[in-house]
């Protein structure tokens, strides 16, 4: 039957569900939740009833409502922002690639050509998320080589910092592509490229992008299954950037390896550290760039911290709402590494369950996106090849899936 009910109320139904709550239970966690006093929890009990119909907004509880779940207001109240960075481009100054790579030319550098390339590299490292791996490590080397050589030009001491920064930034994202392609000689490129991305990100004075360097080294070390090191070189990164987006994503990191270590005590600590940071941050101008942590991002976090914990409700909930997000009217996923874990994760709760069929079905779909990382999604889909080797390997779909992730794993 067709649910018309929006996504929040639907959301709040299935989080209450998810933790095999009643109505009265989720409105006692509020209670318990909420630095001010409430009205009793039996009045507080309709009231979330009426928010589940769909029937009034919770616009003075969303916040709180968020917390009691686990997660940030903007995810599970989104504010829908689009951003086209190529007609931005235009917008701000006039010029087109081809007018950029001109301007970059010449002896002396305006400022309109300076926002131009800033857009530019946004731009690019919006497309992370759906642009061919290939296309985009192309068009990022180029860019990044036209940066650097900008370095022998005349330039005000700003514009030199400046475009220390912009280096530093499509180096990350150089790397990251480079690292996604998985594969011995992938693996030392992107380890380069980071290092690289440090040296301008000291050198230019930047915290944020030392931050994202040694994000990446704890990303590295989670695919590498060395728990230990994502916790050391998240508290580097932490330490490097404390109140900048990306110790969202660090301590996410620290997360899943404590996840990984199955300590559930602190699982809970790191996710309710990083998404109490980033409630306290402003909505983000671009939620698409790469290097910026969108509110929506933490329910995939989470997700897979719980399918770790073997917290298979929690899991289930927080996987199918990266699903619509994550998904258009048309069914073309917006966000296909995203969505490709998220499908893993399902498979692997309806593995657990003894659905085979439906398991190997959210498999083989994850593990057929054109988009992937290859390091990361080899890492999750162990999961579900672990539940179906254990139990139901004899069975032919579960051979199947088990051949492809043998040929995903040799990538």
């Amino acid at each position: 039957m067709f649910d018309d009910r929006p996504a929040w109320a639907q959301r709040m139904e299935a989080e209450r569900k998810a933790r095999g709550w009643s109505p009265l239970d989720a409105a006692r966690a509020m209670i318990a939740h909420s630095t001010e006093p409430l009205t009793d929890d039996k009045t507080l009990a309709r009231q979330w009833r009426r928010w589940e119909a769909g029937e009034v907004e919770p616009r003075d509880h969303k916040e709180l409502i968020a917390k009691v779940c686990g997660t940030t207001t903007h995810a599970f109240f989104p504010v829908s922002t689009k951003r086209d960075g190529r007609a931005e481009i235009q917008a701000v100054s006039g010029m087109d690639t081809v007018d950029i790579v001109a301007r970059l030319r010449a002896s002396d550098l305006d400022q309109a050509t300076m926002d131009a390339l800033a857009i530019t590299v946004d731009r690019l490292c919006s497309e992370y998320a759906y642009l061919p791996g290939d296309q985009l490590l192309t068009e990022g080397r180029a860019w990044l080589t036209r940066v650097v050589g900008m370095r022998s030009q005349r330039l005000t001491l700003a514009q030199h910092r400046e475009v220390l920064v912009l280096a530093g930034m499509l180096t990350l994202l150089v790397g990251c592509v480079e690292y996604d392609s998985g594969g011995h000689q992938g693996r030392l490129a992107a380890e380069g490229t980071r290092q690289a991305a440090l040296t301008l990100g000291l050198e230019s004075g930047h915290a944020p992008i030392v931050g994202w360097a040694h994000e990446m080294q704890a990303w590295f070390a989670l695919t590498r299954g060395d728990t230990r090191g994502v916790i050391a070189a998240s508290d580097d990164g932490i330490a490097a950037a404390p109140t900048d987006s990306v110790a969202v994503q660090l301590w996410a990191q620290k997360a899943k390896a404590w996840a990984r270590l199955g300590d559930r005590r602190q699982v809970e600590v790191a996710l309710d550290s990083g998404r109490r940071l980033l409630e306290g941050m402003s909505y983000p101008t671009n939620p698409e760039n790469h290097f910026t942590v969108d509110p929506a991002k933490w329910d995939f976090y989470a997700m897979d911290c719980y399918r770790k914990l073997g917290e298979d409700a929690l899991a289930e909930t927080l996987a199918r709402e990266v699903l619509r997000v994550g998904v258009d009217f048309d069914g073309t996923d917006r966000s296909p590494m995203r969505n490709a874990e998220a499908r893993v994760t399902l498979g692997v709760v309806a593995a657990r369950q003894g659905a085979i069929d439906e398991a190997v079905s959210y498999g083989m779909k994850a593990l057929g996106g054109e988009r992937k990382s290859l390091p990361s999604l080899a890492m999750v889909a162990e999961d579900l090849g672990g539940a179906l080797a254990r139990d139901h390997q004899e069975q032919p779909q579960a051979r199947e899936f088990l051949d492809h992730l043998r040929v995903l794993r040799s990538a």
